[in-house]
């Protein structure tokens, strides 16, 4: 038996704790830190999304992980002039493909972020271990690491980062057992292979479904395969843009998802983008300030008592719910997918506010001919799969 042992579990009360294989041995190398049993979570959780992302798109994938669902994740696609200000990267940085995926999935929701697990589909280079370096992080897993990569990697945190290598040829068992209450469960592992040939059929009137959309739907759909239910995910340009996830109520998930799908795209505007910070602030105090300028009704409100000074050289322009409405109207060409059907049409009005325009859904509510002629007023293109992706 083939085991590695863990400082504790959940919580620092629940010990021993451990993982192992009753046959064979561990398809994971701890490399550098003691990682922690949530840790490994989401480890093996953002590992199988990500080289399942990879598969299915043909592009270098990441994920960032937080308490067993994704907080980000994306494809290696290179970055444009605004999304770099907004994950805060240098225009003279030259970033490779796996390390423009790592950064598009911290990037997605940067304040959930803060403290998380990162995934990668492919040997983590020099250009990805500089990008991780900078941010708040509890480790790393991948299939390998160029020996810059690793050396660097080791010395964060002082040297206590986690980093784990993953043999990527490990196929486990067909079967999966969790033990609750002393009970064991047992059921056939979700292998479900998400590709191109599950976008079918269309069953709204536009049909125009390209390739970009496409590639956007099936990565929201592998995001959902690995996230807790009941999950939503918005995607565009080959990355997370909102995940809701682990809600009772579908339209929660909507909503929830749909909300930071739209701070991702405020974070684009001109307000944001000219926010004169303090030369000083450290990228996790810009999020911060950031998620303040933003919110509709913010803990502490940057313009009381002057706290805005905390962060910026003058006091920044109020962005208006009129200007953010203006700008939010203008965003179009966002895919959605949903891990199980969508019982009334009200979670297609909410997706519409965000720039929805593709979805893919299992379908199977009684109601689907309301959703679809929901659908067909906004004009948009809608796939009903049959597959449902609930994830516990």
């Amino acid at each position: 038996m083939d085991s590695l042992e863990l400082k504790y579990g959940c919580n620092p009360n629940q010990k021993p704790a451990r993982i192992f294989m009753a046959q064979g041995s561990l398809p994971l190398k701890v490399l550098n830190g003691k990682p922690g049993y949530i840790n490994l979570l989401d480890a093996l959780n953002g590992w199988q999304m990500v080289s399942q992302m990879e598969k299915a798109v043909g592009l270098p994938s990441a994920a960032s992980f937080k308490h067993v669902s994704p907080a980000g994740a994306a494809v290696g696609l290179p970055l444009n002039e605004q999304e770099r200000q907004m994950y805060f990267v240098g225009e003279h940085s030259e970033l490779s493909p796996l390390a423009c995926a790592y950064t598009r999935a911290r990037g997605a929701d940067r304040m959930s972020s803060f403290g998380d697990f990162v995934s990668l589909s492919e040997v983590c280079d020099l250009s990805t271990a500089k990008c991780i370096n900078r941010e708040v992080s509890d480790g790393v897993i991948a299939p390998g690491y160029t020996e810059e990569a690793l050396a660097l990697l080791k010395q964060k945190r002082n040297g206590s980062y986690t980093v784990l290598s993953i043999d990527p040829n490990y196929i486990p068992s067909p079967i999966e057992q969790r033990s609750v209450f002393g009970i064991t469960f047992e059921q056939g592992r979700n292998d479900i292979v998400l590709n191109q040939k599950i976008l079918q059929p269309i069953v709204t009137a536009n049909t125009n479904l390209p390739n970009s959309a496409k590639i956007d739907l099936l990565i929201a759909l592998i995001a959902l395969k690995y996230t807790q239910s009941n999950s939503v995910c918005y995607v565009k340009n080959g990355q997370t843009i909102g995940v809701g996830a682990g809600q009772q109520s579908r339209i929660h998930c909507t909503r929830l998802a749909g909300s930071k799908a739209d701070l991702w795209h405020l974070r684009q505007s001109e307000q944001v983008l000219g926010l004169p910070f303090l030369p000083s602030l450290s990228r996790n105090a810009k999020d911060n300030a950031i998620e303040q300028y933003l919110a509709d009704d913010p803990e502490t409100s940057l313009y009381e008592g002057e706290q805005w000074k905390q962060y910026f050289s003058q006091c920044p322009q109020v962005f208006t719910p009129e200007q953010k409405k203006a700008c939010l109207q203008t965003i179009k060409g966002v895919s959605l997918a949903s891990d199980a059907f969508f019982p009334f049409r009200d979670n297609i009005d909410r997706a519409k506010r965000s720039g929805v325009e593709y979805i893919v859904q299992p379908g199977g509510s009684v109601r689907d001919d309301v959703v679809i002629e929901a659908c067909n007023e906004y004009g948009m293109v809608m796939v009903s799969n049959g597959i449902r992706l609930f994830h516990h």
